[in-house]
């Protein structure tokens, strides 16, 4: 994919396949029987959607990146580096609006959003807070009931326990289908996180925890707040399975978030989804040298080299569009003619999430909302010294 100087980690500017971490990409897809039976029944076209995905993803954040560097918004919280924990588990997913999955996302799995079906000019407008926005200018987390899209909470963990009463509910109603959110390695360690991963365990929920290990919580690091190396002996602590994943293979995530989704159907929840991958940048698009300086170099250019669709699109370029699990042997041509096609495929995600950044800053032109508007759709509704609306059962 095109590199963006001003915007990409600098690890990406320049990036180049490194041919250890291309042959250990391809060995992955066929290295587990169960995830090489789930890819085996991949189409040619589900292959390049999750290709749209990553990349509508990533220029998603380059968006909201230039969007601060212009002063339009102040800041915003970025996946880059860590699409593939998100798109491969959402496309793994039934994603039939209010029928289907429900998500639940961190705000850095914004990707989400718009691979079960939100707009991403919807998106962009809940940044900047225009009253077409999906929350009408209340807050930047949006998420959409008719996709299947929870809204997320600031504290991050809060909504795992959200997430818990969907998949209650689809038990009790016996429905098949499952609810799944990310958690955060910082997270993991709020109460509501454990209280989250019990009462799922305790009730057999079918519900999917994806423990998004980025290695740092807003700027502690993994080895400061984790006492074991990783997540991998979380099932068993909670008495619940626990599938490990590459967090920047975006295959590895489809495929076991699909045997986990399976597990839940059959009745057999909750599954832990332990999905290794790293933050290239700050909490936040304000503090991305201090995130430099909590890590060496070094580490940046491990997983640098590892970036998700670098690998992917490579992966798909030496054969994989036509099988993933044993990619035939492409001539130069061949290869040529593959990224010919997906040089095509960047060129439409670009102009789509373009054409939804000029809708959303013509909303933030035209569609702002007025003061008085911020009293409409809050639970109650007060005035000076007298008392709420909720208080008399009248929320509204």
């Amino acid at each position: 994919m095109k590199r963006y100087p001003a915007f990409d980690p600098p690890e990406y500017v320049d990036w180049e396949p490194d041919p250890g971490l291309v042959d250990e990409y391809r060995e992955r897809t066929s290295a587990d029987p169960r995830r090489r039976e789930v890819l085996a029944g991949l189409e040619r076209q589900d292959l390049l959607d999750l290709y749209r995905g990553l990349l509508r993803f990533r220029l998603h954040d380059i968006t909201l990146q230039r969007w601060v560097r212009r002063g339009v918004i102040s800041k915003a919280w970025l996946g880059t580096g860590e699409e593939a924990t998100t798109v491969g588990a959402v496309h793994a997913l039934n994603r039939d609006g209010r029928q289907g999955d429900y998500v639940g996302p961190m705000i850095r799995n914004a990707g989400a959003c718009h691979e079960m079906g939100m707009p991403v000019a919807d998106m962009l407008r809940g940044y900047l807070g225009s009253l077409d926005s999906p929350t009408e200018g209340r807050d930047l987390h949006v998420g959409d009931m008719d996709h299947g899209v929870v809204t997320p909470i600031s504290m991050v963990s809060s909504l795992s326990t959200v997430m818990n009463g969907f998949a209650l509910a689809f038990q009790r109603r016996g429905e098949d289908r499952v609810a799944l959110t990310w958690v955060g390695d910082g997270a993991t360690k709020h109460g509501e996180a454990h209280e989250a991963l019990n009462f799922a365990a305790v009730r057999e929920l079918p519900v999917i925890f994806v423990i998004q290990n980025n290695q740092v919580a807003l700027g502690t690091r993994l080895d400061q707040h984790h006492g074991p190396e990783d997540f991998s002996e979380w099932g068993r602590a909670y008495g619940a399975d626990l599938l490990e994943a590459d967090g920047n293979h975006v295959l590895d995530m489809y495929a076991a978030t699909r045997l986990a989704a399976d597990r839940c159907r059959a009745g057999k929840g909750p599954v832990f989804l332990a999905a290794e991958t790293f933050r290239m940048g700050g909490h936040a698009t304000h503090d991305v040298e201090e995130a430099r300086r909590t890590f060496p170099a070094e580490l940046f250019e491990r997983w640098g080299r590892r970036d998700p669709i670098g690998l992917y699109e490579e992966f798909l370029a030496r054969g994989g569009v036509e099988d993933p699990v044993d990619p035939p042997e492409t001539g130069r041509e061949e290869r040529k003619r593959i990224r010919s096609e997906l040089e095509e495929i960047e060129e439409q995600v670009t102009r789509q999430v373009e054409e939804a950044a000029e809708r959303a800053l013509e909303s933030r032109r035209e569609r702002m909302p007025e003061g008085p508007e911020a009293e409409g759709g809050v639970f109650a509704e007060g005035s000076p010294g007298g008392t709420s609306g909720a208080a008399h059962g009248e929320g509204r």
